[in-house]
């Protein structure tokens, strides 16, 4: 494990032998860039926060504005992205960010945002790994927050599209998707969390967002993807992909995955269950994810969780 002399720190790919006490970030980070969706130029700074914080938001353009938590119950909608909120202040798009500082093992994190939605990078998680191993990871002093184990399988399903949770011995995300265009077609990628972050690191937040060329003029007169760009999105017609080449044979799966593992880490923690999604939308994890909220309910440590709003609220200055 990588030490220095003043803090016990690791690095991402170092987390999983870390057992089961909560982590926070060593030093805090900056990444700059625009929102997918917004177009919007927009910075995010992620800090160290105290034991029992949660991953939690910060809109710093908005003062008065109240944190918003990374929790199943702040999602406002869930358009071709993942969206949080709390009283007026909302933040788009956190599903990459989060995905990341979940599986790198990072339960306690303020994220400052100057804006309504989070920069897309180039367009996966990969950026944002990178950042939190620079910055390092900090053990703290508290258990980590459990729930209580899924009894039965759960299912929500859209048409052919669908969502289901299976008990397991350990957490497992499957990710399926199925397109006409040949150069997409049925794909499938499957990820635990067991295997450690590095393979996180190095299999799952590489794979890049995508889209359809025939899709695109719609998708921006409705307001969208307007901040999306041949350099952070991969875009698929009927003769191919237009801006090529593949960072995996399948990184359209892996992406879909990805989105996955971002939308159900508003869990607070990844539970034991196989997690299989075919065709999936933000909407479907998203469905799931509640009722695994309500059929796994928190345990929290006697003595020492407090609740996570007073615990925002404290830890943000704001008055109680």
């Amino acid at each position: 494990m990588n030490r220095n002399a003043n803090a016990e720190k690791v690095t991402g790919g170092e987390v999983a032998a870390a057992g089961a006490v909560q982590q926070t970030l060593a030093t805090a980070f900056e990444r700059s860039g625009v929102g997918l969706h917004s177009g919007q130029p927009v910075r995010v700074r992620v800090c160290p926060a105290p034991p029992n914080a949660g991953r939690y938001w910060v809109r710093t353009d908005l003062p008065e504005a109240m944190p918003i938590a990374a929790t199943i119950d702040r999602v406002t909608q869930t358009q071709l992205s993942t969206e949080l909120g709390q009283g007026a202040a909302r933040v788009r798009t956190v599903e990459h960010l989060l995905a990341a500082l979940s599986s790198l093992g990072v339960d306690n994190a303020r994220i400052e945002v100057d804006g309504p939605e989070v920069p897309l990078l180039e367009g996966s998680a990969l950026g944002w790994v990178e950042a939190i191993q620079s910055a390092q990871i900090a053990p703290q002093p508290a258990p980590r927050r459990t729930r209580l184990p899924l009894s039965t399988p759960l299912h929500v399903q859209a048409g052919d599209s669908f969502v289901s949770a299976f008990p397991a011995r350990q957490p497992r995300f499957t990710c399926g998707i199925d397109f006409d265009l040949p150069a997409i077609g049925n794909q499938w990628h499957s990820w635990s969390p067991a295997d450690g972050p590095e393979q996180f690191a190095t299999e799952i937040a590489p794979a890049r967002t995508f889209g359809l060329a025939d899709q695109i003029e719609q998708l921006r007169q409705q307001g969208l993807i307007r901040g999306g760009s041949l350099d952070n999105a991969l875009v698929c017609g009927p003769q191919g992909w237009l801006n090529p080449p593949l960072r995996f044979a399948n990184e359209p799966a892996r992406h879909k995955l990805l989105d996955l593992v971002g939308d159900m880490s508003l869990l607070g923690t990844f539970l034991s269950v196989h997690v299989i999604a075919y065709k999936a939308s933000h909407t479907l994890h998203v469905q799931l994810a509640q009722q695994l909220a309500q059929a796994c309910p928190d345990l929290k440590p006697s003595g020492d969780f407090r609740d996570s709003e007073k615990t925002f609220l404290e830890t943000s200055g704001k008055a109680v």
